[in-house]
């Protein structure tokens, strides 16, 4: 009625030679805003077809509460799957006296396969991890992980050749410690967000104390009980690792994981997360960091070895292995503080200075001739190696988003497995050949430089495609307003 009224006024004002249109005008103006909002109530889901409330509003974890449990959790976990994997020097020594022979001139390369394949096994299996992940949960994958690791652990105490330490240590254990592992780093992501970087930097500092602590503790119990008892204590870890993923309640909103009702199959798109790879600055990430790191696990292979040839059996070599525990706890607490600090993916700058100091560390080893001096590039090494660890979950989250992150850490640790797996064991060949460590130190030290340099570009790549996400954005905007602007100027003529 008020509508029809005003138009009668305007008619019968115009017939008077008055132009009085104003209230038309504003009530034209209140339409097409009217209409826009009700097409925007449409477009996001406002209208009586609702979206479930957990599209609408984004997950917010609660930055604590029963999270301080879990990170202590995770903190073991990282503890002792890492702790005794940096501390494999010392086991090193140990198998190279139990089944090695001084004739064998490939025996350092064919112990060094031991550690490599258990480290390198610990990526490889992550993708598969991902997707237990993302279809069990954290908390069985997590502790159906720690039992395997159990087992492996154990069955290795038993043998009394090297041949079935591939498996048994590098294969069954290693497996185990990866399902243990990767949920330890999604699970956090349910209960931090604005704290995530220092509640990472607190969980990864856990590798740190027990690689200070462990090498002492392999070195007393190898010394009084022998190798196959340090196994069976060391499988004492891993049961306490199985308790500790029995804390990993998840918080995060998940839908059905099968589209239709009645099938029992998840969806291929469930399983394995493609929206992951659209992103070129993940593809840069996940190539750049295997790139940098052939020779990442190297210098914690045979770095007590060099020791020995360099410096005699009687130094203190399991000082090294503690000064960069200690300085890659301290890293990974500054570190991961700091990252909070640091706006979107700039903190990928944060691993490209890492991995710049990690591979001139490596190169100065061989530089050494003073056991000093060793001491200072391993605490340069540990703090920097602490930076590289801390970040990772955190630019994972910046990247793809925490709907995706399990995935994503979980391809990117797989393809980490193979410069892991391979770097010792071609070290090791090198110092069989050639008589002394030096050439495999410094070839450790060339490609974290280059993955560095890969790294570098990925804050231009997404500032590039934010910049072009807005720019889409607005265009959709006007277009929108102006085709809703002709239709309702069209519908008031007529």
């Amino acid at each position: 009625m008020t509508e029809g009224n005003n138009m009668t006024e305007n008619l019968y004002d115009a017939t008077k030679g008055t132009i009085s249109a104003v209230p038309a005008e504003e009530d034209e103006k209140k339409a097409v805003e009217r209409r826009l909002n009700e097409e925007e109530k449409k477009e996001n889901g406002d209208s009586k077809l609702k979206v479930p409330e957990t599209a609408e509003k984004e997950f917010e974890p609660p930055e604590g509460g029963w999270g301080w449990v879990v990170m202590l959790a995770a903190m073991w976990c990282n503890g002792s799957v890492f702790g005794i994997q940096n501390a494999f020097g010392i086991l090193f020594v140990s198998l190279l006296k139990e089944f090695g022979s001084e004739n064998d001139e490939d025996l350092r390369f064919k112990t060094a396969w031991v550690g490599s394949l258990s480290m390198g096994m610990i990526f490889f299996c992550s993708p598969i991890v991902s997707i237990f992940t993302d279809l069990l949960g954290c908390r069985i994958t997590a502790v159906g992980g720690a039992a395997v690791g159990l087992v492996g652990l154990l069955a290795s105490s038993f043998v009394t050749s090297l041949g079935p330490l591939y498996f048994t240590y590098g294969i069954v254990f290693a497996c185990g410690c990866s399902f243990a592992y990767q949920p330890s780093l999604v699970i956090l992501g349910h209960y931090f967000k604005k704290r995530l970087g220092l509640v990472n930097g607190i969980v990864t500092a856990g590798s740190s104390i027990f690689t200070i602590t462990l090498p002492f503790l392999l070195s007393g119990l190898l010394e009084s009980v022998g190798l196959q008892n340090t196994m069976r204590v060391l499988s004492i870890f891993m049961v306490i690792l199985m308790l500790a993923g029995f804390t990993y309640r998840p918080l995060l909103p998940t839908g059905s994981l099968s589209s239709k009702p009645g099938r029992r199959c998840p969806p291929m798109s469930k399983i394995f997360n493609v929206n992951i790879w659209k992103s070129l600055g993940y593809r840069i990430w996940a190539f750049g960091i295997p790139a940098a790191l052939y020779g990442y696990f190297v210098p914690y292979v045979h770095l007590m070895k060099h020791v020995e040839e360099q410096f005699g059996k009687d130094a203190n070599k399991e000082v090294l292995l503690m000064c960069i525990g200690i300085t890659s706890g301290v890293g990974r607490l500054i570190f991961g503080r700091v990252a909070d600090y640091v706006s979107g993916v700039n903190k990928v700058y944060l691993q490209v200075t890492s991995f710049l100091v990690i591979g001139l560390m490596s190169m100065m080893i061989p530089l050494c001739k003073i056991f000093g001096g060793l001491i200072a590039v391993c605490l340069l090494m540990g703090l920097f190696d602490g930076c590289f660890i801390c970040i990772m979950a955190p630019i994972a989250f910046e990247l793809v988003g925490s709907q995706n992150v399990s995935q994503a850490i979980g391809f990117l640790l797989g393809m980490m497995s193979v410069p892991m797996t391979v770097g010792p064991p071609i070290a090791g060949f090198l110092r069989d050949r050639l008589g002394s460590y030096e050439v495999a130190f410094y070839l450790a030290g060339i490609p974290p430089i280059i993955g560095g340099a890969v790294l570098c570009t990925i804050p231009w790549v997404e500032a590039r495609r934010k910049r072009r996400e807005k720019e889409a954005e607005a265009d959709a905007k006007a277009l929108n307003y102006n085709k809703n602007s002709e239709t309702l100027e069209h519908d008031s003529v007529i």
